[in-house]
């Protein structure tokens, strides 16, 4: 039962935590694309997005990574043969990816916020797009449960990753024709 109980927990706080790492780059693109603004404005949509990034990093998506990270180790204490398994040790280095991502992304949120951000949007929108293959790669495995299959799912996420790189690219060329200024 308490496994259950911890699995549910674990699901509910990947979402959350998934949630916070999709919207954070994207307030960071649109934070970035502020200083295109005239300083006026800048000045107060930048304290305005740090206040959100603050809010969004702090209440939401860090605690939500520590509970993902608790309930995990209460289901593998209580059922330990999941770590005999090499689909999950595939999974947990893909956790370990996501982990690191979050770190990464905190540390942008603090340049942002001091000013000393060398990120374009551009750079930013592709950033967007790791957590969501890392994503692809975690649910491909758990949902297979096969070092094999994984391969297959990767191979595909490796595939959406440059659909999206080719979609960014023509949404950039679309702001151009449109007149916007890009970086």
């Amino acid at each position: 039962m308490l496994y259950l109980y911890a699995k549910a927990i674990h699901i509910i706080f990947v979402v959350c935590w998934m949630a916070g790492l999709f919207y954070m780059p994207r307030l960071f693109v649109y934070h970035t694309e502020a200083k295109q603004k005239s300083d006026i404005e800048y000045q107060v949509l930048h304290k305005q997005f740090n206040i959100m990034e603050s809010r969004l990093w702090w209440v939401i998506t860090t605690p939500s990574m520590y509970l993902v990270i608790t309930s995990a180790l209460v289901m593998l204490y209580v059922n330990p043969g999941l770590l005999s398994m090499g689909w999950m040790h595939m999974k947990l280095a893909f956790v370990l990816g996501l982990v690191i991502y979050h770190f990464i992304s905190q540390r942008i949120m603090y340049k942002l916020r001091d000013g000393n951000s060398t990120w374009t949007s551009t750079q930013l929108r592709l950033w967007n797009e790791v957590s969501t293959i890392i994503l692809f790669a975690i649910v491909f495995l758990v949902v297979l449960k096969s070092t094999i299959g994984w391969v297959f799912g990767v191979t595909g996420i490796i595939g959406l990753g440059v659909l999206l790189m080719v979609l960014v690219k023509l949404y950039k060329r679309y702001r151009k024709s449109k007149g916007e200024k890009v970086d």
